[in-house]
């Protein structure tokens, strides 16, 4: 029997309805044997978090104020929930211990486990599974980073002779006994060692949407899903800003080897989207697009230096750099001519320390000229395709050049998996959606 890991988020889990929607997708293939659940969610737009809930108790906890009526938000909360259910479990022993902790200890990350502690503890009761408290396996060093070997070590031990199991999302403990949270991914996290703990054949990540989307939603108009993704694609589109799963969220899965499946809670039926090695074999179906993604991200400033003979001058680029990291700022991208030189940097980086780099430049390697130019977008162009495709970077300026789009860099690496644009602020998002019409409305 092969093995999956499904983890739900909180939006899936926000009411009694969502519940019901998690088990019946549980409970359709008996392959889904281990389960990593998130606290409760908005279940409207101005609805309250119960994580965020948590945190008010725990603030006014701290300051010696009374939180009794915020709590029994909480309680009522997932009373609802389990009443709505028809579940015979009672909650109160439980609230009543995190009531008295909070009194006695108000711990942030305590406080915020709890919303993820108290859902496992419904699941679990809902679906029949075996409940494990993920402090008993999630192990943190006594400075706040994960012990990745000793925690897969932990829940391998735990679960070896378990048929399935919830584990909550979100948290663990230090060596000193101490509950800690992720500082971020969550409860992505969580699934993803647990995955590689369990040795799963596919760790399945349930959402609010369909999959990652070849485009941002808010720039153009219903884009496409991405049906299959690499994880070296995956993250260079999260690089430039497109919302995916963080890299902690990843490792763990992508060091074993195990794809990922992104999946809408609300719509089942979708296949949503895979990520996958680089070995993956591809159908055609998911190769039926020469791009995979796009994505864009605003804040950037380029250096640009000209000097002649610049190119038979040792060290040069060196002694640029050199001013720059000693002033603390990190380069992205760095094209270059004979006799010139163009660095992007992040404007935020480097806006304290603007006078101190250019008369740095200047002292170290004497240029002719240099200028910094503000209000820059990167924009990323993605594709496993691009490499064996001809034409790629001609139909980017196509499209850019139709738009009457200035490109004011490019930067393609060795490896052609993607292609870096530099455009003006104010013409990222034409940018974005002329190049979606290129090739992805082209080409279908």
């Amino acid at each position: 029997m092969s093995i999956k890991v499904v983890k739900f988020g909180g939006s899936s889990l926000a009411d009694a309805n969502q519940f019901r929607k998690v088990a019946a997708i549980i409970k359709s293939d008996e392959n889904r044997r281990f389960v990593v659940p998130s606290a409760p969610g908005k279940r409207f737009s101005d609805d309250i978090k119960v994580t965020d809930m948590l945190y008010k108790c725990c603030e006014k906890a701290g300051g010696g104020i009374d939180f009794s009526e915020d709590f029994q938000l909480i309680r009522d909360r997932y009373n609802d929930i389990i009443s709505q259910l028809g579940i015979d479990m009672s909650l109160d022993d439980e609230f009543d211990k995190i009531v008295s902790e909070l009194k006695a200890r108000p711990a942030k990350d305590y406080a915020a486990s709890r919303g993820e502690y108290l859902n496992g503890k419904v699941l679990a009761e809902y679906l029949g599974f075996n409940f494990i408290d993920a402090a008993e396996v999630i192990i943190f060093d006594t400075k706040g980073s994960l012990m990745l070997d000793d925690t897969v070590k932990a829940v391998r031990a735990r679960v070896r002779n378990l048929e399935n199991a919830v584990i909550p999302g979100f948290y663990g403990r230090t060596t000193e006994g101490i509950v800690k949270t992720f500082s971020r991914g969550g409860s992505d996290v969580t699934g993803s060692i647990v995955a590689n703990a369990v040795r799963a054949d596919i760790y399945e990540n349930w959402t609010d949407v369909s999959g990652f989307l070849v485009a941002d939603p808010r720039i153009v108009e219903n884009p496409d899903v991405i049906s299959v993704i690499t994880y070296r694609e995956l993250r260079e589109l999260a690089y430039m800003g497109a919302s995916v799963l963080h890299e902690d969220a990843i490792f763990p899965v992508r060091s074993a080897g195990i794809p990922i499946n992104i999946r809408n809670t609300n719509r089942p039926e979708d296949d949503g989207t895979m990520i996958v090695s680089d070995d993956y074999n591809f159908s055609r179906e998911s190769m039926k697009h020469t791009i995979t993604g796009i994505a864009g991200r605003k804040g950037f400033s380029t250096i640009n230096i000209e000097k002649a003979m610049m190119n038979s001058e040792k060290g040069f680029g060196m002694k640029v750099l050199r001013v720059l990291y000693d002033n603390g700022v990190s380069f992205e991208h760095m094209p270059s001519g004979i006799d010139t030189m163009s660095i992007t940097v992040d404007s935020s980086e480097l806006e304290p320390v603007r006078e101190k780099v250019i008369s740095g430049i200047r002292r170290e390697v004497n240029p002719d000229h240099i200028e910094i130019e503000d209000n820059i977008a990167l924009l990323a162009v993605v594709g496993r395709r691009m490499k064996n495709t001809r034409g790629t970077v001609a139909r980017i300026f196509a499209s850019m050049a139709h738009a009457r789009i200035n490109v004011k860099m490019i930067d393609q690496g060795s490896s052609e998996l993607n292609v870096i644009i530099g455009v003006s602020e104010h013409d990222l998002p034409e940018a974005i959606r002329r190049i979606y019409d290129m090739f992805i409305n082209s080409e279908k």
